[in-house]
């Protein structure tokens, strides 16, 4: 069993694999008991953005977690991968900017692992 650390991690991993970018990870242990992390990750295009997914929820299922579910598939705008102890969130850059979730969690600790656009 991976601890929330280890899955962050891993997620992170798995999303660099595939060239996700402006990479966030907010601890929200404090302020919601619905999960521990969420990860924030941009893609390039849509078919990126779910391509990011799949290979978030197959690395994931590999690791034996199971991931809960994945949202948002079909128009790939914003694809979110549901794994209990962490909620990644991928997104086309523009409907990341709109919506601001690093925003909303403010108080949540951010730490930007990667700048680059791939």
């Amino acid at each position: 069993m991976l601890t929330p650390e280890q899955i962050k991690d891993a997620v992170v991993a798995a999303l660099e694999d595939i060239k996700g970018f402006d990479i966030s990870v907010l601890d929200v242990q404090n302020m919601t008991s619905l999960t521990s992390y969420m990860v924030v990750c941009s893609g390039n295009s849509n078919r990126q953005t779910k391509a990011l997914a799949d290979n978030v929820y197959e690395k994931l299922k590999e690791k034996g977690v199971e991931p809960r579910g994945i949202e948002g598939e079909k128009d790939g705008e914003w694809v979110l991968v549901d794994l209990g102890d962490v909620i990644v969130h991928i997104m086309l850059p523009a409907t990341r900017a709109y919506y601001n979730l690093e925003q909303l969690w403010t108080e949540g600790e951010t730490r930007r692992t990667s700048s680059k656009a791939a």
